[in-house]
């Protein structure tokens, strides 16, 4: 059957089981687009800027196990995706971007809407190719899904130049399954460090698991589980692991790092034996290295990116595999070992310790009947939803409340931009979210500056019945930056108050939503009911006018250790 390069790759996508695209049109894509008219299989979504649409694939592909797709076009299409396709990077996002291209025998002459989108991604995506002819392409998408998919999974970007798309050629579907001579990722841990790992962890007086967003992205929470119970050991979940184990599981002791709990800090400091799970051991969890290394312990790390292990910090047994297949070996060979009358150290005095820390309640704050205090709309927002919403958050104070707040059961139902932390996700990422879960409770927690940077993709969700509910927590300050312009810079607020901001309220009216504008703290519960059952079905704005002054509590200053942590204002 011959067709040209934009029916293949409408094919392509097909072939992948895609069911959604989120794109915005140009030159350079216009056969792909009057390709996507001609077919049914898959829905676009034309966003209103590529940032969004890029943002929106990359939270279809975190809230599911399916794989987001995004089209841009040349040019400024493509340099307006790559904040998005960077945020992705971070976070071992795998997603796949189209991306248009002037015609072959153009490039490199400066061309209307041309440049070097290969050159400019590099950096930030796992591979990325240039497709120079059209009977390539087919293998090229296909290629693209697999590396994308397997191994430490990322974003793929496809270039086509628009000659491509129109050219002609034989489709082939695909027949067997997709092989790289020169990419064959390891997902079998070395079976002899994996026994090594169990004896270690046998041996422990003072084990800790330290969990991150690759037992998320693995889907390996319940084969976690399963070997904490074994082990009787307590976990810490990063930021990007929330929700890997449950928050109210008694051997959890929540998140560690700049501003984790008491607890975890104190625990993953102070432990005999680190199991490093999925995770990069990055300057925000384990703050110095060299105040993080006083401790004596051995660290097992396992992670499906040998380059990830002893990068930060030197470890002791590595094991480069699956986080799924790796916890089910040390799993069952801890059975073996049992069986064999090797005893486990007991663990009740490292216990009695955590009990102790835990005592402090780091994250207690002062509620008040006259300012809305915004951990308190957090707590209210868990209450109302019971804690089953998927949330989608932007980055600053507000992004770290939730995470404190927000108490996270299931994996896939946190949803933020962790590594490169970057502020206007809250609301596309919500919009992948949605149609990757078209029957969940979505919430949107964000800051009156966050919101403005994608807010015209209110517009989108009209003409796509797209329904989240926006938690703005407006404090009329950059609050993250001014949190720390009060701390490190004799409270010299630089540019990092708001000034002349929108009426809220009217905006989301104006793009046919419902705004809510918030003053009281007696109002916040029936504003969010009101949102989650009488407006179920539309996009709600509420305006939460918060304290000012409020910050996030506890602290670890940058180049600080992990125990070295700022409690309230009071150890200033």
């Amino acid at each position: 059957m011959e067709m040209n390069g934009a029916d293949v790759l409408v094919h392509c996508l097909s072939e992948h089981g895609v069911e959604h695209v989120f794109g915005y049109p140009g030159g350079a894509v216009l056969y792909i687009y009057d390709a996507i008219f001609k077919q049914d299989k898959f829905q676009h979504i034309l966003v209103r800027h590529e940032q969004a649409a890029v943002h929106a694939a990359d939270a279809y592909s975190r809230s599911s196990q399916k794989i987001g797709v995004c089209i841009v076009t040349s040019g400024p299409g493509a340099t307006n995706a790559i904040t998005g396709i960077a945020t992705a990077y971070m976070d071992s996002i795998p997603m796949i971007i189209i991306s248009g291209q002037v015609s072959s025998d153009v490039i490199g002459e400066d061309a209307f809407q041309e440049c070097d989108t290969i050159g400019i991604t590099r950096p930030c995506v796992k591979h990325n190719f240039l497709v120079r002819d059209v009977k390539n392409l087919a293998d090229t998408i296909r290629r693209a899904f697999y590396i994308a998919t397997t191994g430490r999974p990322g974003p793929v970007l496809i270039d086509i130049p628009k000659n491509v798309t129109a050219a002609k050629c034989k489709y082939t579907p695909a027949k067997e399954a997709v092989v790289m001579r020169s990419y064959a990722p390891v997902t079998k841990g070395h079976q002899g460090q994996v026994r090594k790992a169990a004896q270690i962890l046998l041996s422990a007086e003072r084990p800790i698991v330290y969990v991150g967003g690759g037992v998320v992205l693995s889907n390996a929470s319940s084969e976690l589980r399963e070997l904490l119970v074994k082990l009787g050991a307590p976990c810490v979940n990063t930021l990007m692991g929330l929700g890997g184990v449950a928050f109210d599981d008694p051997q959890c002791l929540g998140m560690p790092g700049m501003h984790g709990s008491y607890e975890a800090n104190f625990a993953l400091q102070y432990s005999d034996v680190v199991l490093a799970v999925g995770t990069r051991f990055d300057d925000r969890v384990v703050g110095n290295v060299k105040h993080f290394n006083q401790t004596s312990r051995k660290i097992i790390h396992i992670d499906i990116d040998p380059s990830s292990i002893s990068k930060r910090v030197k470890v002791d047994v590595p094991i480069v595999g699956d986080v799924k297949d790796v916890l089910v070996d040390i799993s069952e060979q801890i059975d073996s070992l049992r069986s064999i009358a090797t005893k486990q150290v007991s663990t009740k005095k490292w216990w009695d310790q955590i009990k102790e820390w835990r005592s402090k309640n780091s994250k207690k704050y002062f509620n008040s009947d006259s300012v809305i205090k915004p951990q308190f709309v957090i707590e209210k927002l868990w209450e109302v939803t019971n804690g089953n919403a998927i949330i989608t958050s932007d980055v600053g104070q507000h992004q770290m409340w939730t995470a404190q707040y927000y108490g996270f059961r299931n994996p896939r139902c946190w949803i933020n931009s962790g590594g490169l932390g970057t502020m206007g996700v809250g609301l596309p990422y919500a919009m992948g979210v949605q149609k990757a879960n078209p029957n969940a409770d979505i919430a949107v927690v964000t800051g009156e500056a966050s919101i403005q940077m994608n807010i015209q993709e209110m517009s989108t969700c009209l003409q796509y019945n797209l329904t989240p509910k926006i938690i703005c927590l407006n404090n009329r300050f950059l609050g993250m930056v001014r949190q720390w312009q009060e701390i490190d810079y004799g409270s010299r607020y630089s540019q990092s108050y708001m000034e002349s901001l929108p009426d809220f309220v009217k905006l989301a009216e104006s793009y046919g939503h419902v705004g809510i504008r918030i003053e009281k703290p007696s109002d916040v519960e029936p504003a969010l009911k009101e949102a989650f059952t009488k407006h179920k079905n539309r996009l709600v704005f509420m305006d939460f006018i918060t304290d000012r002054t409020e910050n996030v509590w506890p602290m670890v200053k940058a180049g600080r250790g992990l125990t070295e942590m700022l409690l309230g204002t009071e150890d200033l």
